[in-house]
């Protein structure tokens, strides 16, 4: 089952690299690899060792660390690229295909017939010259292209014995996740071939259409670091991760080292030089915050009762919020006891009266409300 079974192509060292302030150094690469292989990700993906003469060296260097992870490379569907991949000592190669040329046309004209033939030239070429290398093939922008050439492209691929698996793209991120699951499920009934899903996040669906991906049978999913990539970016590890962790956190445990996955976070917002959000999951600052009265009152007794994921799993801290007005007493009495300080529930009550009336007004700090602890605890 592909929601047991799912490997992460993570493409923080391609995709990432297309994110508008990304400009990854050599040492960049092999320290956010060798975190990324440390964390547990199945695959590691290169930027294409055509893109320049550095590309092609961190690609050759990377490749060589024996790193945990199978590194993979990303590369037009041409023979000189494939040659070139296959030389920088890669352990697969995904190729893709722009799809502007299957695009509109019904009758699947004698252009898109070359191109198609074109392909599958480079994929015979690529299997018979490397025959331990994984292959994928994948075509662009697969949801702004006519299913009838969508199936015609596939259906070639995977009967001509080449590839490890077919790869489909959100380009866009146009789809909606029935869109992803009917496409998964049509190209899963033209073959048996693994699927990989790669979905940008131009209109915030990448998580939930990786999911439908996995839900209707593909079992390989992208992902980058902080969801760097193309404009908005793919779907971000770290989403990724909370939502299968949301439904199989004793599977997400055993896959992958989460006490690695704030450092991993960490090295690339400082690499690209951006912080991570505050609303990003796991790793964003409020992403264990409780503010709400009712809120920090069932955290207190049941931190389940508000949080689908346990900060303490991936080395963060929950923070219980109460220098503010919507503080609750039972906020108040707990810190009151972590200060050492007995109170009523009663006198409790009082002080968090006090707390909110002084903070309806202003902002005030946590320093302020051990202050008014302490003063009112001497009045006793």
């Amino acid at each position: 089952m592909s929601q047991k079974k799912f490997s992460i192509v993570d493409t923080t060292l391609r995709e990432g690299e297309q994110f508008h302030r990304a400009n990854f150094s050599t040492q960049d690469k092999i320290e956010i690899a060798g975190q990324l292989s440390n964390f547990g990700v199945e695959y590691i993906e290169l930027t294409s060792p055509c893109a320049s003469p550095k590309s092609k060296s961190d690609c050759e260097i990377i490749a060589r660390k024996g790193l945990k992870s199978k590194i993979l490379t990303h590369i037009r569907c041409t023979k000189q690229d494939a040659k070139t991949a296959i030389d920088s000592g890669v352990m697969g190669i995904n190729f893709f295909s722009q799809s502007a040329v299957f695009q509109n046309k019904s009758n699947f004209g004698k252009q898109a017939s070359q191109v198609l033939a074109n392909i599958l030239e480079v994929l015979r070429f690529t299997r018979e010259k490397a025959p331990e290398v994984e292959i994928r093939f994948s075509m662009e922008d697969v949801f702004r292209t006519p299913v009838d050439n969508l199936i015609k492209v596939y259906k070639a691929v995977g009967k001509s014995g080449t590839v490890d698996r077919i790869g489909i793209s959100d380009t866009v991120g146009i789809a909606l996740p029935h869109d992803v699951e009917k496409i998964v499920r049509l190209l899963k009934s033209l073959n048996q071939k693994d699927i990989e899903f790669h979905g940008h996040n131009d209109t915030e669906c990448a998580v939930a259409n990786s999911y439908a991906a996995l839900k209707a049978g593909a079992t390989h999913i992208d992902t980058s670091v902080l969801g760097i990539g193309e404009r908005n970016g793919i779907t971000s590890l770290a989403g990724f991760i909370a939502r299968m962790y949301s439904l199989e956190s004793d599977l997400i445990k055993k896959k992958y080292n989460l006490e690695n996955f704030k450092k991993l976070h960490e090295t690339v917002s400082k690499r690209v030089g951006i912080g991570i959000p505050y609303n990003h999951p796991i790793m964003g600052e409020a992403a264990f915050m409780h503010k709400a009265g009712v809120h920090t009152k069932s955290v207190l007794l049941n931190p389940k009762s508000y949080e689908i994921i346990d900060p303490s799993d991936f080395d963060e801290l929950r923070t219980i919020l109460i220098a503010h007005k919507l503080t609750g007493w039972n906020a108040i009495k707990d810190r009151a006891e972590k200060l050492g300080l007995g109170f009523k529930d009663s006198e409790i009550k009082e002080i968090a009266l006090k707390i909110k009336r002084i903070a309806d007004g202003k902002n005030i700090g946590l320093n302020k409300v051990d202050k008014i602890l302490i003063y009112d605890s001497k009045k006793l």
